[in-house]
């Protein structure tokens, strides 16, 4: 399958350890030394990469564009804090781009943001950013997943809100521009999303459709959604982290504080060592109990020398190990005994 190499020898593939994003997002809250904390938090928690969210309100939002449901739950009325407010005091200076990006460095994680418009494309861009992850919010913007696209870096296609459509003719440019160099994830636009709303299955459906990287992004409340994919097989996954769920904002409550997201990828790495390889073997653990769990074959009844051996003559038992596999027992059925065998004595070629 695909691969996309990174910073810090760190790598997406279809067969390497599930890549991990600790979404940052916006939940940083206009604060460097909050965005910082979300930095230590992905760290100490071995996530892989801290991702923020760039853009210019004045390129995304109309002034009077109505809030989403959950930004009203969180944030309160259109009236007493209008979207456009909200997310003018959610973006990030190119000095604090300058400076995450150095701390994310010192810290050896890799940085990403996704940008919401052209000119926060040139942004990350000029900052040296390796990896582009496009929003849910954007998977049908062909504008913008062309713009992107054409950057020729490795792309992250979150696919929440959108119909099979959408998909197929967003690939259709990621693959025209990219090849094998992007990604595509799972996601439900709803914060929290409801554990019937996750539709695991289709990740295994866009890796047979696709033919390409597929993860998860995951907002369910509970980690049953994220270890369910896991056994489906994802290469990314990502989740929204906070300082504290009690901050103001739209994202916090639907995100993970410190030590559940440090337990989260501990969940993760551990369920990874449960799922292996693929590659049905004896494993190492198991290697003492073979000759002493396993049967082999030994003589039913007496054998004479030069007697063509039936199936009444053969019998299986454990016996420490001594003996042929009860998997020989076609391969000495009708063969003549090369020597005397008592009843019960292990039968050996």
């Amino acid at each position: 399958m695909k691969k996309i190499n990174l910073s810090f020898k760190k790598t997406i593939s279809h067969n390497g350890k599930c890549f991990v994003i600790a979404e940052a997002g916006v939940n940083h809250n206009g604060s460097l030394k909050i965005a910082k904390k979300l930095v230590d938090i992905a760290v100490q928690a071995k996530a892989d990469a801290v991702k923020f969210q760039t853009f210019l309100a004045d390129e995304i939002i109309l002034k009077k564009a109505p809030k989403a449901r959950y930004h009203i739950e969180t944030t309160g009325s259109d009236k007493s804090l209008s979207w456009y407010e909200l997310l003018k005091s959610q973006e990030i200076s190119l000095k604090m781009h300058k400076d995450l990006i150095k701390y994310c460095n010192k810290k050896k994680i890799i940085f990403m943001s996704t940008p919401y418009d052209k000119k926060s494309v040139d942004l990350l861009d000029s900052l040296g950013v390796k990896l582009f992850k496009i929003a849910s919010t954007d998977s049908n913007n062909h504008q913008l997943i062309e713009y992107i696209a054409k950057k020729k870096k490795p792309v992250i296609l979150s696919t929440a809100m959108s119909s099979i459509k959408d998909i197929e003719s967003s690939f259709k440019i990621l693959k025209k521009h990219l090849k094998n160099n992007f990604a595509i994830m799972q996601c439900t636009g709803s914060y929290p999303a409801p554990i019937e709303d996750s539709n695991l299955k289709v990740i295994n459906f866009y890796k047979n459709k696709f033919k390409c990287l597929v993860g998860y992004s995951d907002h369910v409340m509970d980690d049953s959604a994220v270890l369910a994919a896991l056994g489906v097989g994802i290469s990314i996954y990502e989740k929204h982290i906070t300082v504290s769920k009690k901050l103001p904002g739209p994202d916090h409550r639907a995100s993970l504080e410190k030590d559940e997201f440090i337990n989260l990828v501990k969940k993760i790495r551990s369920v990874e060592l449960a799922i292996g390889d693929g590659k049905k073997r004896i494993m190492p653990c198991e290697r003492n109990n073979v000759n002493k769990l396993k049967k082999f074959l030994v003589a039913n009844n007496d054998i004479p020398k030069g007697k063509r051996i039936a199936s009444n003559d053969i019998t299986t038992k454990r016996t420490g190990g001594l003996g042929l596999p009860a998997s020989k027992y076609f391969k000495i059925l009708n063969k003549k005994s090369w020597k005397n065998f008592k009843k019960n004595q292990p039968l050996t070629i």
